[in-house]
């Protein structure tokens, strides 16, 4: 097993690297956890993780401004269907478009939009920020096992993904409405809250991705 973290200058790397070497660790898995923003490291991977801090379009532009890692990520995870995660604003990468500081092109792997959070209570402030519950819907994915609705997790965010098939959310939570809390389709997963903040839920569901094998 070869988990590969994408370096494109936004995301908490070192925790998120931290994370997931612990998580394997305590799931007796053997590999390497490799932080890269070389694209031919994806040719040895065996798991994809785009973590992601700050605004979209700062990330995006980050990403695409890596020299071939763009047509690297097509042909490693979509073509070559290897298992991949997105965190946070790498979750939010995995849209059609994103609205934050103008409309910007997503990786379109995932059909939908990211806007400003608009919750229903005046009160609620944006970002988003800190511990809330989700909810799991009731067709669990391989990554959520033994995480169940009302679990909390790690949330910063001013802006959600909102899918345009509902098949694809399969988590929410309650901000003043529900909002995405996890995407998926095939060999692809995205969470907007933190796993690597999230301590031991986030670590469980990291050590789920780990054990995927879509």
């Amino acid at each position: 097993m070869t988990v590969v973290i994408i370096d494109y200058g936004s995301g908490n790397l070192r925790s998120a690297a931290k994370a997931f070497e612990r998580a394997a660790a305590e799931a007796g898995c053997n590999g390497k956890i490799m932080v890269t923003s070389d694209p031919a490291g994806l040719r040895q991977a065996s798991h994809i993780v785009l973590p992601g801090v700050g605004a979209f379009a700062d990330c995006w532009q980050g990403l695409a401004a890596l020299p071939d890692m763009l047509p690297a990520l097509e042909e490693a995870v979509i073509r070559q269907a290897k298992p991949f995660l997105g965190i946070c604003v790498g979750m939010q990468l995995m849209a059609t478009t994103g609205h934050e500081h103008g409309v910007h092109d997503g990786l379109g792997w995932i059909a939908g939009e990211v806007v400003p959070i608009d919750p229903d209570e005046a009160t609620l402030k944006i970002p988003h920020m800190g511990w809330n519950e989700i909810e799991i819907d009731e067709s669990s994915h391989p990554v959520l096992a033994d995480l169940p609705s009302g679990t909390h997790l790690y949330f910063v965010h001013g802006y959600h993904f909102t899918c345009a098939n509902p098949e694809n959310v399969l988590a929410t939570v309650d901000y003043g409405g529900p909002i995405t809390a996890v995407v998926g389709r095939d060999n692809l997963v995205g969470t907007q809250f933190h796993p690597e903040k999230s301590q031991g839920a986030g670590l469980r569901l990291i050590a789920n991705f780990l054990g995927w094998r879509p």
